[in-house]
This record gives C-alpha cells, sequence and structure tokens, in this order.
C-alpha cells in the first residue's frame, strides 16, 4: 500500500511540472517601428517675431514761437526735403530783421567817420597837431565801432534765421502723417507736440528679438556659409510671404537686462510701400548650412512637463534606451536635433507606448510616411 501511495504522488508532481510548463510558453519580443537615422546637410532657419520700423523718421516741431497761417501740405503725402509745410504768421519777425539791418549800416557809418578820425589823428600826432591822449582816444572809438559792426552782423543773422524759421521746412523726405495743428493754432519752440511726422518707407527696418541662450547655441555650431546666409524672409500678419528678400544688418551688442534677449535689425526695401511702421511680423533667418545635421520624425519625440525632449531607441543588443534631446528648428515633420541622437541610431517611432526601457524589442525598419520599409 505505501508502494502505492509513493508511486502516485510521484506521477503527481511529474504531471504539475509538464502542466506548467505548458502554462508559461515563452513571450515573444515585441515588435517597434524605428526609423535609421542618417546625417544631412540641413540649412539652419531661426523664425523670429518683431516689428517693422521706418529707416529714417523725423518729428516736424516749430523753432519759434508765433500763429500758424498756413498748412501747405496734404496729410498722407509724400514730401521733399527742404518742402515747405507750415508758414507761421511772419510780420513780427521781418520787423526784428529790418530793425537789425538798420542798426548794422548805422554801425558801419560810424565805423567809416571814426576811424577816418583816427587816421587823421594818427598823422597829426606825429607833428604834434593833437595830443596822443586824443590820437588814443580815437583809435580806441575806432575799434569800438568795428567790434559794435560784428555785433550787429550777428544780430542781423539771427533775425534772419528766425524770419526763416517762420516757414517750417521737412527735415526729410518721405510720407507725412497727420497734423496736430490746424491754421490760427500758437506754436512755441519750447513745445512737447510735434506738429506732424514724416518717415521713410522706401527702406524699412524689421527688430528681431532673439534669446541669448539660442544666440550662444548657433555661434557654437560650426555652419558652413552659402550665398543666402544671412538672408531673411518675412511673413506678413495674414500669413502671406513678403515679395522682397531682406539681409541682417546688425546685431546689438548688449543683451536686455530684463527679458535676456538680443534685438537682431534686418534691413528690407520696400519699393510698393506694403510694409508700415510698427507691423508685427515673423521673420525666417538663413543661418548657414549644418552638413551633419539629424533630423528625427517627430512622431519619435515626446516632451516632458518641464519641456525637455526625450526620444526611444534601440541599442545594438535590441534592448530599449531613453535618450534626452535638444532640438532646434522644425524642417516640415521633423525635429532638427542638436544633441543626443547621431547617425546610426535607431529611432523608436511605433509601437513606443507598448514598451518600457531596458525591454528586448524586435525592431522593424519603417518609411518615413509610415508602413515597412
Amino acid at each position: 500500500m505505501k508502494y502505492i501511495t509513493t508511486t502516485f504522488a510521484a506521477l503527481f508532481l511529474l504531471s504539475g511540472c509538464d502542466n506548467a510548463q505548458t502554462s508559461a510558453p515563452q513571450r515573444p519580443e515585441q515588435e517597434v517601428g524605428v526609423v535609421t537615422l542618417k546625417s544631412q546637410p540641413v540649412s539652419v532657419v531661426s523664425e523670429l517675431t518683431g516689428r517693422t520700423t521706418a529707416a529714417m523718421s523725423a518729428e516736424v516741431r516749430p523753432q519759434v514761437t508765433g500763429i500758424i497761417q498756413k498748412r501747405l501740405f496734404n496729410e498722407g503725402d509724400n514730401v521733399k526735403a527742404g518742402q515747405a509745410l507750415y508758414q507761421i504768421e511772419a510780420d513780427s519777425f521781418r520787423a526784428t530783421w529790418n530793425e537789425a539791418a538798420a542798426a548794422l549800416k548805422q554801425a558801419q557809418a560810424l565805423v567809416t567817420a571814426d576811424c577816418s578820425k583816427a587816421q587823421r589823428y594818427a598823422q597829426l600826432v606825429k607833428e604834434n597837431g593833437v595830443s596822443r591822449q586824443d590820437a588814443d582816444d580815437a583809435a580806441s572809438t575806432c575799434a569800438q565801432d568795428k567790434a559794435s559792426v560784428e555785433s550787429k552782423k550777428a544780430a542781423l543773422e539771427s533775425a534772419r534765421i528766425n524770419l526763416n524759421w517762420t516757414t517750417i521746412a521737412a527735415p526729410i523726405a518721405g510720407r507725412i502723417g497727420i497734423s496736430s495743428v490746424t491754421p490760427g493754432a500758437l506754436v512755441s519752440a519750447e513745445q512737447t507736440t510735434a506738429l506732424a511726422t514724416i518717415r521713410s518707407l522706401d527702406t524699412m527696418y524689421v527688430d528681431l528679438t532673439r534669446s541669448s541662450v539660442d544666440l550662444l547655441r548657433l555661434r557654437k555650431q560650426s555652419l558652413a556659409t552659402n550665398s543666402d546666409a544671412m538672408n531673411v524672409t518675412l511673413i506678413l500678419e495674414d500669413g502671406s510671404t513678403y515679395s522682397e528678400k531682406g539681409r541682417l544688418a546688425l546685431t546689438e551688442v548688449a543683451v536686455d537686462e530684463s527679458t535676456g534677449s538680443v534685438t537682431l535689425r534686418a534691413v528690407f526695401p520696400n519699393p510698393k510701400q506694403q510694409l508700415l511702421p510698427g507691423m508685427f511680423v515673423r521673420a525666417k533667418v538663413d543661418e548657414g548650412i549644418m552638413n551633419d545635421a539629424i533630423l528625427a520624425p517627430q512622431q519619435g519625440i515626446t516632451r516632458d512637463t518641464k519641456g525637455t525632449a526625450t526620444a526611444l531607441v534601440v541599442s545594438a543588443d535590441n534592448k530599449v534606451e531613453q535618450r534626452e534631446l535638444e532640438t532646434g528648428e522644425t524642417y516640415g515633420d521633423k525635429w532638427l536635433v542638436l544633441r543626443g541622437l547621431k547617425t546610426g541610431d535607431k529611432l523608436i517611432v511605433e509601437g513606443s507606448a507598448k514598451v518600457v526601457v531596458g525591454q528586448q524589442v524586435k525592431p522593424v525598419e519603417v518609411k518615413a510616411n509610415g508602413g515597412n520599409a
């Protein structure tokens, strides 16, 4: 009986082992779609925001105090440099000029009389015809008269300038805006309000802002220049592309402490005056060519709550690895990867949600637009 029990127990154990082997089959490797990355030359383009500003702008201001008699332009007109814009009542200024002119003539007449007298006394003093004191007094009077003439000339010139300033002229050529005064208004040389503003619109500046961190990153990259390097393409507020190409003219030499950004200025021709000052625009700046750039499909890159970019790749032994990335601009459906991926890496673009880091997987190459290679 004991023998039968032992035999039954042994058979039960063998049966249990067979069932365990049958119920735990080997788990197949999870398939994932991958794209094998390759380096390629890429034109580095930065997209920045900014506003337009006129290349030249001048506020029209009075230089003398008086009543506006006439406005000599139409608002919105193109005006030439030196063109008369306003006329201030000039009667009092003309009278001052006439008075200064008369005073100059009087001073010149005194010079003629007194200096002739001084010359005669200079001869007579040699013959003891006059005293030395009288001769010296005559010479002093002649010198004072000459100084008075110079003073009267300066006064006449000042009166002439003020009289000319009664006609307010355009300081630059360009399009003039709305006038802040009408005929009959009192204006003064000390007023803070401009009479009008002239803006030259043939050439426009676009002031762009870029973070100092981005600027440092670009300077560390070895970019090959091409014929289009530093060319700028403008995207207008309605999404259309501006027809004229611009060029980056300068970069500010200091960082704005409040924003941590640097200002860049691009210059654009504006023959049709389509660009107006103050427009909000986006600009694409061609920085140069990165010869060994890595472009990774966007579906293979994720970002955490802090905005850090990460990607899953398949290692040489077919295990899942996670990489932390630094990305640049987008190129269609791809990210420019600046750090974290290299040529030959197998980036997981399909099935990443079904695997974990360290898991053994079976990589299947897929096309860039999906599907098996």
